[in-house]
């Protein structure tokens, strides 16, 4: 029997048309990785690393998969590069970042992928909508819920739920 983990991902951009991107890697993932479960509102963040750039707007989901950890990231790996990203500056403007934040309670050490995301305790902008889909799920390296990890992060970064312009 195939066995199906829940991968939490982070999913952002600042290019482009932001909302039809999150949706369109949305649609994406589920064909390609496995159905959404479910997914956090969308939050508007200003840029972190490089700030001279578009606020972002990111969204957390949970998916339900089969695929093996690499595997996942390679494919979201694949679906960037089909949704038109280029990978020229480091946190610079992009149409779509995906990333795998959590998936079950694995701890993953490889070249191509560090399981849980290493920034995620320190990142507001992971944590808050990660909080609203899966505040009690337990980081599995410092044992803290992920409410826990938010009240306790010291990113100062403005995080806003995102409002859709009505037209």
């Amino acid at each position: 029997m195939i066995e199906h983990k829940k991968a939490y991902l982070l999913i952002g951009g600042n290019v482009g048309n932001q909302l039809q991107n999150l949706q369109k890697a949305a649609e994406l993932i589920a064909a390609l990785c496995g159905p959404i479960l479910a997914s956090s509102s969308i939050y508007q963040t200003a840029a972190w690393g490089l700030t001279e750039q578009p606020d972002f707007l990111n969204q957390v989901l949970i998916v339900s998969t089969s695929l093996e950890p690499d595997v996942l990231m390679q494919t979201l790996l694949l679906i960037e590069e089909k949704m038109g990203r280029v990978r020229t500056v480091k946190f610079g403007p992009r149409t779509i970042d995906l990333d795998i934040l959590l998936i079950n309670d694995l701890i993953i050490n490889s070249p191509l992928l560090t399981i849980p995301h290493p920034a995620l305790p320190t990142r507001r902008f992971a944590l808050i909508p990660l909080t609203e889909v899966a505040d009690g799920l337990i980081h599995p390296l410092s044992k803290k819920t992920i409410a826990q990890l938010l009240t306790e992060c010291h990113d100062a970064l403005v995080v806003q739920k995102y409002t859709v312009p009505t037209s």
